[in-house]
């Protein structure tokens, strides 16, 4: 006995079977997405940019897939499952993943050229899994007694949580990619052989539109011009929101690794909620969202200017509670579902927008990230204000009276923003006084609530009093510039010191004071294990020593250049370069003015380099605690020793407050047959920073010669496992106890 509608009207409709079916499908889609970032890290880097261009692809490819199963809802539900299957098997012959052989970008073509890889490489795939969502509601709700098919769409983002964390828990630290893309292959074949039970199981049911037509109760009509807007902006903010918060944190707070996972992770998590059939916890969400959007919005903001863990909480929840209200807006406001599809594509339109205006549009046209306050501006302007909407009312039950109040709580929300914006310009800590002022001024703000454009002006007084405003005053002394691989600042301490800030990362630092400006600072002071090797460079290598370094910052090792020496600089942002050009900073005009600053990945472009190019190379690309893995890989490791001389020193430096790399680095060591030791130095002086260095050399003697001032120690160790391109996980190597 089959389950369709024609055949078997009272049996089962087997929501269980779609369920799995949905969940299976996202899984896999979210499975997939950090499987092929990590395929092309090797080619791309690190940067949040990066991963923001890939979200980007990800959502046009399914804006994509969710017009194509609307476009098959005019058709009946057999037919639509024959095309489906075909087109899974099509796209089958794609698997398993792999990076397409295209060539590498132009320097400042990487916004357009990350995106193109990514669609070259899942594109096929990723389109037609991403229709499995809206498909298969659509089949489920064919049957007579299906009931709402909505609900189905929070096992969809269940699945698409699990797949999200299941990749950096449970597959990258146990497979290599290779085994990553066969077994995920496998899965896909899994889904197929699902796809075409469920296409069996409804196989004689009618299009939806007929199924419209034939119900008993008249169909609703069309959705109009507003609704759908409304449609897109409730689902293009909290995309956007999800984007840019991981910007924001990853820029301006705390550059964690892995912290990319939490922000999409809420945000799936945000529709199981809003879309689940029991309305508890969305509606607990939605009351408490105004309170949270003013008091979270203004201490991630606070963040920017004092990073914290309260900031990361703030940001965090706030992007949890703010999609989960919208989400559940959006969800109240669902259409039959004869017309589930077209919702569920101008929903995934929506996405894209959001994902269009903070991965493209922000970077090309702010200084900072001003998405992100625009953006919770913009949520404020949509949630529902609900319970908060009334209060006023009962304080002041006259128009009248709510006018003045209004009037009077906007005033003293702006003197008490003035108040905190004072203490957040100073960078005091918070009395007693100033707590009690935060919480009236949160208060005021949902008190404001009772006419929505008080309430985003409260909300915008306390964004700008906490962080906005100090940011502002960066952006138009022009001190600061963004580029596709970050955010960089210019500061001038009392301490005469200079600094460039990249996100929470120290880049670079110039003493001002008076014949101290050329002095090695940070990471590469005399004591460091850079500057104790390149001191010795002509002892080691002669004269004519030949020095590569990889990462420029502000050029401060270009002052240990010394005469007959030949010096390249490898840097891949050239907003970077701008800085040592431009005379902000001037260890590269004075000390190194000849030598060429190669601009592009390190890794790709040592590889056009003849080999044995360098005596000495210095590898020193990391912008944040959160690293690049393809910098550290035999495979990087052996293209480092390529462009060496057979008696050449690597200089690696793996100071990082979250990931343990000295036991990386001597597995490394140990596999290369790599004479090798670390130098791990605290200095006090001014303008300096702790670091730590590891030399390797194929030469002991060369080692020998390095360390005989007994500043150096063997390194820690080895890790159980050699980090390659294929395989690299830094969850064994995590340093806990400073998540913190």
């Amino acid at each position: 006995m089959t389950d369709d509608i024609s055949a078997a009207p009272g049996a089962s409709p087997r929501r269980w079977l779609f369920a799995v079916m949905i969940l299976t499908g996202s899984f896999l889609l979210f499975l997939v997405q950090p499987l092929v970032a990590r395929l092309a890290l090797p080619r791309l880097g690190g940067a949040p940019n990066v991963w923001n261009s890939a979200m980007l692809v990800y959502q046009a490819l399914l804006l994509g897939g969710y017009a194509y199963a609307h476009a098959l809802s005019r058709l009946a539900v057999g037919r639509q499952a024959l095309i489906h299957l075909a087109l899974l098997v099509a796209a089958a012959f794609t698997l398993p993943i792999a990076l397409p052989a295209i060539a590498p970008p132009e320097a400042g073509q990487e916004a357009l050229w990350v995106p193109y890889l990514f669609l070259l490489t899942i594109g096929p795939v990723f389109f037609v899994v991403s229709a499995q969502a809206p498909l298969m509601q659509q089949w489920f709700a064919a049957h007579p007694r299906a009931g709402d098919p909505y609900p189905l769409y929070a096992a969809s983002n269940l699945g698409s949580f699990a797949g999200l964390l299941a990749y950096p828990l449970l597959v990258e630290p146990v497979l290599p990619l290779g085994e990553q893309s066969r077994y995920w292959a496998a899965g896909y074949g899994a889904l197929v052989v699902l796809v075409a039970l469920v296409g069996l199981a409804r196989r004689t049911a009618p299009a939806p539109a007929v199924i419209a037509a034939a119900a008993t109760t008249a169909a609703e009509p069309a959705p109009g011009a507003r609704r759908i807007l409304t449609w897109l902006a409730l689902s293009a903010v909290p995309s956007g929101l999800m984007l840019s918060t991981t910007t924001h944190l990853t820029t301006d707070i705390f550059a964690m690794p892995l912290l990319w996972v939490i922000p999409l992770g809420l945000y799936l998590l945000s529709f199981s909620l809003a879309f689940a059939e029991k309305r508890g916890l969305a509606g607990a969400m939605t009351v408490i969202a105004p309170v949270v959007i003013a008091a979270a919005g203004a201490l991630a903001m606070l963040g920017s200017s004092r990073p914290s863990m309260l900031a990361v909480a703030a940001s965090l929840m706030l992007l949890f509670v703010v999609a989960v209200a919208l989400h559940a807006r959006l969800y109240e406001d669902r259409p039959e579902p004869a017309r589930l599809t077209q919702f569920y594509l101008v929903m995934s339109a929506g996405g894209v927008l959001g994902g269009l205006f903070t991965a493209l549009i922000a970077p090309l046209v702010f200084d900072w990230t001003w998405e992100h306050p625009l953006l919770i501006l913009a949520a404020a302007a949509l949630l529902p204000l609900g319970t908060w909407s009334g209060l006023l009312a009962r304080l002041f039950p006259s128009e009248q009276g709510a006018r003045l109040g209004i009037i009077a709580l906007l005033f003293a929300l702006f003197i008490g923003a003035l108040r905190l914006f004072d203490r957040s310009m100073l960078n005091d800590e918070w009395g007693v006084i100033d707590l009690a002022i935060f919480a009236a001024l949160i208060v005021a703000a949902v008190l404001l609530a009772a006419r929505r454009w008080a309430f985003v002006a409260a909300c915008a007084a306390l964004i700008a009093a906490l962080g906005a405003m100090v940011q502002a005053q960066t952006s138009f002394a022009g001190l600061r510039s963004r580029s596709y691989f970050g955010i960089y600042t210019v500061r001038d301490g009392t301490d005469d010191l200079r600094q460039l800030i990249h996100g929470t990362t120290l880049h670079g630092v110039q003493r001002l004071d008076a014949g101290k400006i050329l002095e090695p600072t940070t990471y590469y002071g005399r004591e460091a294990g850079v500057g104790l090797a390149l001191a010795k460079a002509p002892a080691m290598f002669g004269e004519g020593a030949r020095i590569g370094v990889v990462g420029l910052g502000v050029g401060t090792l270009a002052c240990y250049k010394q005469p007959g020496q030949s010096w390249t600089f490898f840097e891949i942002d050239p907003a970077v370069l701008e800085y040592s050009t431009r005379g902000q900073f001037t260890f590269m005009q004075s000390c190194a003015p000849e030598a060429p600053t190669i601009i592009g990945d390190a890794r790709l472009q040592l590889e056009k380099l003849p080999a044995g190019s360098f005596d000495i190379l210095v590898v020193d690309a990391f912008s944040s605690d959160a690293i690049p893995l393809h910098l550290m890989t035999r495979e990087a490791q052996e293209g480092y020793f390529r462009t060496l001389a057979p008696n050449g020193l690597l200089l690696m430096h793996i100071s990082n407050r979250f990931i343990r790399l000295e036991p990386v680095l001597a597995a490394l060591a140990k596999e290369g047959k790599l004479a090798s030791a670390v130098r791990i130095d605290s200095p006090s002086g001014k303008g300096l920073t702790g670091s730590t260095w590891v030399a390797m050399s194929r030469d002991p003697a060369q080692l020998k010669a390095l360390t005989a001032d007994g500043k150096w120690r063997p390194l820690a160790p080895p890790a159980a496992e050699v980090w390659r391109d294929d395989y690299a996980s830094i969850l064994p190597h995590l340093i806990w106890k400073n998540f913190h």
